[in-house]
Order: C-alpha cells, then sequence, then structure tokens
C-alpha cells in the first residue's frame, strides 16, 4: 500500500472525508472531497486555483482548506481532481487543478455543502502517517 492515500469513512447522515501522507500538507491535498462527488479520475486537469487559508491549529486549518475548496466548487463551477498543498505554521498555500463540471460525462452525485467539525482531526499514527479527516454536509 502507498503512504499516500485517501479513503472515505462511514458516517450516519453525512460523508466522512480523510486524507493520508507522510505529512500534514500531504494528508490534506489527499483529502477525498471530489470523492464524495464523483470519480476524480474523470476530472481533467485544464485550470488552477489558488487558495490561501490562516486558522490557529491544523484541525481548524483542515476545515478552512476544505471549505476553500467547496466554494472554488461552487462559484467555478468546477471539480478538482489534483491538489498541492504547503503549510508553514498557521498558513496553508494550495493548488486546486481541474476542469468545469461536465454533467453528462463526471455524473455528480452529491453536492458537497461544507466541512464540518464532527470527526474533525490531524494526528500522526504509529507508522509515522499522518491522517486528516472530518465529516462533510452533503
Amino acid at each position: 500500500m502507498s503512504d499516500r492515500y485517501w479513503e472515505h469513512f462511514h458516517h450516519e447522515a453525512d460523508i466522512g472525508v480523510r486524507g493520508v501522507g507522510p505529512t500534514v500538507a500531504d494528508a490534506f491535498g489527499e483529502v477525498a472531497l471530489t470523492a464524495v462527488i464523483t470519480d476524480p479520475a474523470t476530472v481533467v486537469g485544464r485550470a488552477t486555483i489558488a487558495i490561501r487559508c490562516e486558522a490557529p491549529d491544523p484541525e481548524l486549518l483542515l476545515v478552512d482548506w476544505l471549505n476553500a475548496l467547496v466554494f472554488e466548487m461552487t462559484t467555478r463551477k468546477m471539480l478538482f481532481s489534483r491538489f498541492s498543498v504547503s503549510i508553514t505554521g498557521q498558513q496553508l498555500h494550495g493548488t486546486a487543478t481541474g476542469e468545469t463540471i461536465d454533467i453528462a460525462r463526471h455524473e455528480p452525485a452529491v453536492e458537497v455543502k461544507g466541512a464540518t467539525l464532527t470527526e474533525l482531526k490531524v494526528f500522526k499514527d504509529n507508522h509515522g502517517l499522518w491522517h486528516a479527516q472530518c465529516v462533510v454536509d452533503v
């Protein structure tokens, strides 16, 4: 198994998203937000959007990052398939690469309304991998 991946986890009403990676930034970049909506493999990298966030701790920074992605997806009518994240102190600088939604090709399953504080965790496991997770409202 790769040391970088995304996955969904069970939650009663909404959908849990988790990213795992060797650094906190890698874990943030792997959070499976697009996979809630469509198969990320169907999203072509045609445009890159810069995103900046700031928060007092990693958990709130994750929520801000995900909500910034939701904002960009909603206002630009885009889906993203590649993410790059760097974190310095309380600041996150990231990019999201994707394309305008094509309903016929992407067949969106749900609309993500926002990241929540439910199940919100950013932690390093016993194998040295970082996990970043929360539940998103759909």
